[in-house]
């Protein structure tokens, strides 16, 4: 399981740290663990799952 910063997330979906920020507050995208500087760390699967599932539902 490769894990990806909240920067790397954001690089990757095209949006603001902001937002991932935010879609992880919602429960949208779920964080699987905690890096050392307090950010989430998230799975690239399920952000990928994520990605694919914003762009049939419309976008992110």
């Amino acid at each position: 399981m490769a894990l990806m910063t909240v920067a790397e997330v954001a690089e990757f979906l095209g949006v603001q740290v902001a937002r991932v920020e935010r879609l992880e507050r919602e429960s949208l995208l779920m964080s699987k663990d905690k890096a050392e500087d307090g950010g989430a760390l998230f799975d690239e699967n399920d952000v990928k799952r994520y990605k694919e599932l914003a762009a049939r539902l419309g976008g992110i």
